[in-house]
């Protein structure tokens, strides 16, 4: 679903590369996490992905295809909601819809309302977002995300603003969504647990340039629960992951 091929990125203000030949690739369908310390560039990938920076070098590819003059072939959330306050709840989930300009308007309603349905916000559409809970909004921002129609779905520190039990309760909500849309996620977090209990697999960064993610495959199988993150195979991990993020970052 996505590749990297010897891609390479400097930022004008450095006097270093950010990546540099950086490769690697994720299959359709799986939920895949990248940690690292904060300020290493696990941002930085994602905005390449979307074109919102322009690498110096290399390929990036979805689907079969480079993303170059392409649109539409990821849904990008960051870590805040951007939902703009002045339109409802309803009108924010219509915005991709809109600028694709493909349905018409009672289709794009229809569509609203039911994807509203399946994240749990049914009857919310005439809300404005300062009405909703954060854990609310980040689920309507998940919507906005899945009406792009994209399959790949790059999530970057969603949870990360919310209160320990919403968050945990986010992702338990999360892996629901994931299960029955079949998406490829590409999620960053900064938290251990978080990587662990929602991902099939982990991309750690260690070092600037990012030349290499170290990938660790999650040694537990789909549905999960809490009691998952307590199993010793789990906790060998988590500790060898924590260990390698104390280091300090190189550049």
């Amino acid at each position: 679903m996505l590749e990297f091929k010897n891609v390479s990125f400097k930022y004008d203000i450095d006097n270093y590369n950010m990546l540099e030949n950086l490769s690697f690739h994720i299959k359709k369908g799986e939920f895949v996490s990248v940690i690292g310390p904060s300020g290493c560039g696990k941002s930085t990938i994602f905005r390449l992905i979307c074109k919102l920076l322009d690498r110096q070098s290399g390929e990036i590819i979805v689907n079969g295809k480079p993303i170059d003059g392409r649109k539409g072939y990821c849904g990008y959330m960051p870590q805040k909601d951007l939902l703009f306050p002045w339109r409802t709840v309803g009108e924010n989930l219509k915005l991709p819809m809109q600028i694709q300009k493909i349905l018409a308007k009672e289709q794009m309603t229809q569509k609203m309302k039911s994807t509203l349905e399946k994240v749990g916000l049914s009857g919310l559409e005439n809300k404005k977002p300062s009405e909703l809970s954060g854990g609310m909004r980040q689920r309507a921002a998940f919507a906005r995300t899945l009406l792009t129609g994209s399959d790949l779905l790059l999530l970057d520190e969603p949870f990360s603003a919310l209160d320990f039990l919403t968050r945990i309760s986010m992702q338990e909500w999360l892996l629901e969504q994931w299960e029955r849309e079949h998406k490829t996620v590409l999620f960053i977090t900064h938290d251990v647990e978080e990587a662990l209990f929602l991902s099939g697999r982990v991309l750690v960064i260690e070092d600037l340039p990012i030349k290499k993610l170290i990938s660790f495959d999650v040694p537990c199988d789909y549905p999960r629960n809490r009691e998952s993150l307590t199993k010793p195979e789990i906790i060998t991990l988590r500790e060898q992951l924590i260990s390698m993020l104390r280091r300090e970052i190189k550049a």
